[in-house]
C-alpha cells in the first residue's frame, strides 16, 4: 500500500514539474509508527525565477521556465534573504530580482516562507 502511495505521490509531482517547468525541489518522508499508523511528513519546495510583480506580506509573481507566470502567497511569516544568509528588508526585493522561493502547496496555493535573493545590484 505505501508503495503504491509513493508511486502516485512521485508521478504526480513529475507531472507537475513538467506541466510548470519549473526548477523545484521537494522532498517527502514516510515513517510506520510501532502501532502500524503511518505518519508523511512533507518539507517545502524550491523554485527559481524572476521577479516580475511583488507586494510585501501579500504576493510574489515570478517569471521561470514556465510559459505563464507562477503567482504566490506569503505565509504568515516571511524570511527575505541574501544567498549568503544576511537578513533583507522587504522593500530590498525589486521587479527582476533573480529569486528562490521556498513555498508550500495548500490547496490551490502556493505559501512562500522563505525568499533568497540570489543576485543584487
Amino acid at each position: 500500500m505505501i508503495k503504491v502511495f509513493l508511486t502516485v505521490a512521485f508521478a504526480t509531482a513529475l507531472m507537475g514539474l513538467v506541466a510548470y517547468g519549473q526548477t523545484s525541489s521537494s522532498s517527502t518522508t514516510v515513517a510506520t509508527g510501532a502501532n502500524g499508523a503511518t505518519e508523511t511528513t512533507t518539507t517545502t519546495t524550491e523554485t527559481t525565477g524572476t521577479v516580475t510583480d511583488f507586494t510585501p506580506g501579500k504576493m510574489l509573481v515570478l517569471k521561470t521556465e514556465a510559459d505563464q507566470p507562477m503567482r504566490y502567497k506569503f505565509s504568515k511569516t516571511v524570511t527575505y534573504v541574501t544567498s549568503d544568509g544576511k537578513v533583507l528588508e522587504a522593500s530590498k526585493i525589486r521587479k527582476d530580482s533573480k529569486v528562490r522561493v521556498h513555498y508550500i502547496k495548500e490547496g490551490d496555493d502556493m505559501l512562500v516562507d522563505k525568499v533568497i535573493v540570489t543576485d543584487r545590484d
